[in-house]
C-alpha cells in the first residue's frame, strides 16, 4: 500500500483540517533523514553504548573530556531540513499547526522556517561555561576542542564548558517547559512525528494533550505507548509521510473554508 492510499494516513490528514489549533510534537525520527541518528530504537546510538557515560551531567561534571571526546567523532554539522520539516512548515502556512514542540537540539525546525518552536531538550548550538557563566556559539568551541580536548573556555581558561541541551539528571528549561504544557492543554489536536514516546518528562506533553480532550495523531517508524490511544497511527518515514499529509489536509482545510 502507497502512502497515499494509506487509510490511516487520510484520517490524519482529516483530522488536521478539521482542528481548530494543531500542535506537534517532535523527536529524533523526524531528524532522520537529515542524517541525524536516533538515540533509541533499531540503529540507535543508545542500543549499542551506555548513553550515561556520555550524556548525564554526573559523568559531565566528573569528565567533561569525555563528552568533548565523543563530540569530536559523533557530532553531525552541516545538517539540513528534510521534507518532513518542511511540511510541518506547509502546515503551519495553512493556519493548521500552530506549534512546534521538540525533543531535538538540531534547529532544524527553526531552519525550516517553522515560526514558534519549543525546545524542550535545550540546543547544540549555544554552549555555556560552568566557571565563568560565559556562552559562546558551538561552532567556536567546537574548533578548539578539535585543537584540544576538552575545550578550554574563551573566556576564562576553565574546562567546564557545556552545549546548553539537557544531559541525563538534569531538569528540563523550565520556561519551554511551561509553554510547551500550555500548548498541550490548549491544543484539539498533537500531531506526534518520530518519537519513540519513551523519555519524560518530555513525553508527557502528548499525554496531558489527551487528557485535555485533543486528538492524538502518530507518524512513527516504531510502535509508541501511545498507539492504542491515538486516533489515526502511520507507520514509516516521516520525511515520505508528513509531505503527503501536508497537502491532503492543506486542500480539505481550503475546501472547509471554500
Amino acid at each position: 500500500m502507497s502512502p497515499v492510499e494509506d487509510p490511516a494516513l487520510e484520517r490524519t490528514a482529516e483530522l488536521l483540517a478539521g482542528s481548530r489549533r494543531g500542535v506537534a510534537f517532535t523527536g529524533a525520527g523526524i531528524s532522520a533523514e537529515s542524517g541525524i541518528p536516533v538515540f533509541r530504537g533499531e540503529g540507535g546510538l543508545w542500543t549499542t553504548m551506555d548513553p550515561y557515560r556520555v550524556a548525564s551531567i554526573a559523568q559531565f561534571r566528573k569528565d567533561p573530556g569525555a563528552y568533548w571526546r565523543y563530540s569530536l567523532e559523533n557530532r553531525r554539522t552541516g545538517a539540513e531540513p528534510n521534507p518532513a520539516h518542511r511540511a510541518l512548515k506547509a502546515l503551519e502556512d495553512a493556519g493548521i499547526i500552530h506549534a512546534v514542540i521538540t525533543q531535538n537540539t538540531d534547529g532544524l525546525h527553526q531552519k525550516a522556517g517553522s515560526g514558534d518552536v519549543i525546545e524542550l531538550h535545550g540546543s547544540s548550538s549555544r554552549v555555556v561555561c560552568f566557571d565563568c557563566a560565559g556562552e559562546f556559539s558551538r561552532e567556536e568551541i567546537d574548533r578548539i576542542n578539535r585543537a584540544q580536548t576538552p575545550p578550554p573556555c574563551p573566556g576564562c581558561g576553565g574546562t567546564y564548558l557545556k552545549p546548553t541541551v539537557v544531559l541525563f539528571g538534569e531538569s528540563l528549561p523550565l520556561q519551554a517547559l511551561c509553554r510547551a504544557e500550555v500548548e498541550a492543554e490548549s491544543a484539539d489536536l498533537m500531531l506526534v512525528v518520530g518519537s519513540s514516546l519513551q523519555v519524560y518528562p518530555a513525553a508527557g506533553i502528548p499525554e496531558k494533550a489527551l487528557e485535555q480532550g485533543a486528538s492524538l495523531c502518530i507518524v512513527n517508524a516504531e510502535a509508541t505507548p501511545l498507539d492504542a490511544r491515538a486516533r489515526a497511527v502511520v507507520t514509516g518515514k516521516a520525511g515520505e509521510i508528513l509531505p503527503q499529509i501536508a497537502i491532503r489536509a492543506a486542500a480539505l482545510r481550503g475546501a472547509v473554508r471554500g
